[in-house]
Parts: structure tokens; C-alpha cells; sequence
């Protein structure tokens, strides 16, 4: 249980868990840019103006 709540700790720079928030913050980046694609009919790209 120790090792668990290390691994989740949030600490900035190199450490056990940046792997695991880094995968977490993509998920979250790839549903928020699914959704709003999905909600305007449009290419994220497309509304960036590339």
C-alpha cells in the first residue's frame, strides 16, 4: 500500500509516477478533443486554422 500512494503522488520533474499522470492527462486531452470535434462537426485542425 505504501508503494501505491508514492506511485500516485503528484511531483513535479522526474519521479516513479510521472509515467501514469502523463498517460492520465492524455486520456483526458484525447476526450476533450473527440468531444468537441464530435460537438462542431469539425476537424480540431480545421478550428485552428492549420
Amino acid at each position: 500500500m505504501k508503494l501505491y500512494r508514492q506511485r500516485n503522488r503528484w511531483i513535479w520533474g522526474f519521479s516513479i509516477g510521472s509515467e501514469s499522470w502523463n498517460g492520465r492527462l492524455a486520456m483526458l486531452a484525447f476526450v476533450i478533443v473527440f468531444s468537441i470535434e464530435c460537438f462542431f462537426s469539425l476537424p480540431i485542425i480545421e478550428m485552428l486554422g492549420l
